[in-house]
C-alpha cells in the first residue's frame, strides 16, 4: 500500500496530522545527524491566496528559527516563487545563525524558491522533485508579474514595428503605460537574481571544492566564480527553458556540473521524507492553510478564510458571523461552517454551525475534521471568541 492511501485510511485529523508531522521531522533530523529541520512551505493549488515568497514571510521564519538551537540545519522547501529580495533577507537570516545550510526539496521549489536552494551549502531532490528557471517577478499596474516577459515582449513589439517600419497602433496603449524607469527596473531585477545566484554558488556551495577530480590539481577562487557565473547563466537562460514554469529535474542540474545529492538512496531518509510531504500535502489541502511554517516542535500557520458576511480582517472584526468553506479531509466534500461571535444567531441554509469542541464530522463520508487551529486564526483575525453551538443554539 503506499504511503498516501495508508493515511487516509488511518482518517486522521487535524491535530493527529500535526502530530504525524512532528514524528516524521523528527525523524529526518534523526537520520541528518541531528540537525535542525525548518519547513517553509505554501500550498500551490491555492492560487488566489497569496503563496508567492514575500517580505512578511520573514517574521515567522525568524520566529520559528528561534525554537532551534543547533549549527546546522536542513530547510524543507515547497513554493512557486516570489521575492528575491525576500530570498535574500532569508538567506542572511540563515546564515547568520547556521554554519552549514541544506535545501530538501521533495516537491516543486519554483523561480525565487530555486535562487533560495542556490544559497545552500547541500541540495536534496529526489526524481520527482523540480526547480525552475530564474526569472525575477516584478508589479506592474497592481499585477505581478515576470521581468523577463515583459522584456521579451518589448522586443517583439520593436522587431516586429523594425520589419514592417511602422508601429501596430494596438501597441500604443501598451507603449505609453511603460516608462523607461520600469525597463530598467526588469533589467535590474534580472541582473539582482543572476547576481545572487553566482554570488552564493561560489560562497556556499563551491567551498568545499578545493581539487580538480580529473587532475588533483587545486581548484582556484576563478575556477569556481566561473563555475558558478556558469550554472546561474544557464537557469536563466529562457531562450533555453522557453517557459518559466519548465521543470528543472536533478538531471538537468547535474548537467550543468551541480552536485545534488539523491536522498532516494537512502531509503530510510526517503521513507521519512516522502512521509512527510504526504502528511503535508494532506494537511494542506484538507484545510485552508495556505502557507505553513513549522519545526518538530513548533508551527505557523496563514489561513484563507473566505467570509460571506466579510473579507477583511477589519470587516470581521464588526461582523457578527462569518461563513467558511471547509474541505473533508477525508473524502473532500466542500462544507459551509457558521462562525458567530454573538449567541442567538440563525444558522443559513445548508451551512454547518462551528462545532464547540472543534470537531467537525462530515456529513457524508462521518470523517472527524480538527477546526481547532482554524477557531485560534479566526479568534486572533476577529479578536472576538466564537460563540459555541450550545450557546448558539440551532
Amino acid at each position: 500500500m503506499g504511503r498516501y492511501a495508508e493515511y487516509l485510511d488511518m482518517n486522521l485529523g487535524m491535530g493527529e496530522l500535526t502530530a504525524e508531522r512532528k514524528k516524521q521531522l523528527a525523524r529526518i533530523s534523526e537520520l541528518r545527524g541531528g540537525r535542525d529541520v525548518l519547513v517553509y512551505s505554501a500550498d500551490l493549488s491555492k492560487q488566489r491566496a497569496p503563496i508567492a515568497i514575500a517580505y512578511d514571510d520573514l517574521l515567522p521564519i525568524a520566529d520559528q528559527l528561534e525554537n532551534l538551537h543547533r549549527s546546522r540545519i536542513d530547510v524543507i522547501l515547497e513554493t512557486p516563487g516570489g521575492s528575491g529580495e525576500t530570498v535574500e533577507d532569508i538567506v542572511n537570516l540563515l546564515r547568520r545563525k547556521y554554519e552549514h545550510v541544506a535545501f530538501i526539496v521533495p516537491g516543486v521549489a519554483k523561480s525565487a524558491g530555486t535562487i533560495l536552494t542556490m544559497a545552500g551549502d547541500e541540495i536534496l531532490m529526489e526524481a520527482t522533485s523540480s526547480l525552475g528557471p530564474i526569472d525575477a517577478q516584478m508589479s506592474w499596474q497592481g499585477k505581478v508579474f515576470s521581468a523577463h516577459a515583459l522584456l521579451e515582449g518589448l522586443n517583439q513589439i520593436k522587431e516586429e514595428s523594425d520589419n514592417k517600419k511602422a508601429l501596430n497602433r494596438a501597441y500604443i496603449p501598451i507603449l505609453q503605460n511603460i516608462s523607461p524607469g520600469e525597463i530598467q527596473e526588469a533589467l535590474n531585477a534580472l541582473h539582482f537574481s543572476r547576481r545572487l545566484v553566482a554570488s552564493w554558488l561560489a560562497k556556499h556551495k563551491f567551498r568545499n571544492w578545493t581539487v580538480h577530480s580529473s587532475s588533483g590539481t587545486p581548484v582556484t577562487e576563478d575556477e569556481r566564480n566561473a563555475r558558478a557565473q556558469e550554472i546561474a547563466a544557464k537557469l536563466c537562460d529562457h531562450s533555453h527553458w522557453l517557459t518559466h514554469g519548465r521543470s528543472v529535474k536533478m538531471s538537468d542540474l547535474r548537467e550543468m556540473r551541480l552536485h545534488i545529492t539523491d536522498y532516494e538512496e537512502n531509503q530510510e531518509l526517503f521513507d521519512a521524507i516522502r512521509r512527510y510531504y504526504v502528511l503535508l500535502q494532506m494537511t494542506l489541502h484538507g484545510s485552508n492553510i495556505y502557507k505553513l511554517f513549522e519545526t518538530p516542535v513548533s508551527q505557523v500557520y496563514r489561513f484563507v478564510v473566505p467570509a460571506a458576511s466579510a473579507s477583511h480582517p477589519l470587516l470581521m472584526q464588526k461582523a457578527h458571523s462569518v461563513c467558511l468553506d471547509i474541505q473533508c479531509s477525508k473524502c473532500h466534500k466542500q462544507l459551509k461552517v457558521q462562525a458567530d461571535f454573538e449567541p442567538d444567531l440563525p444558522l443559513q441554509e445548508g451551512v454547518i454551525r462551528f462545532p464547540k469542541d472543534n470537531k467537525l464530522v462530515c456529513p457524508e463520508c462521518n470523517a472527524v475534521n480538527d477546526l481547532s487551529d482554524l477557531r485560534l486564526m479566526i479568534e486572533s483575525q476577529v479578536r472576538r471568541k466564537v460563540v459555541s453551538d450550545k450557546e448558539a443554539p440551532k
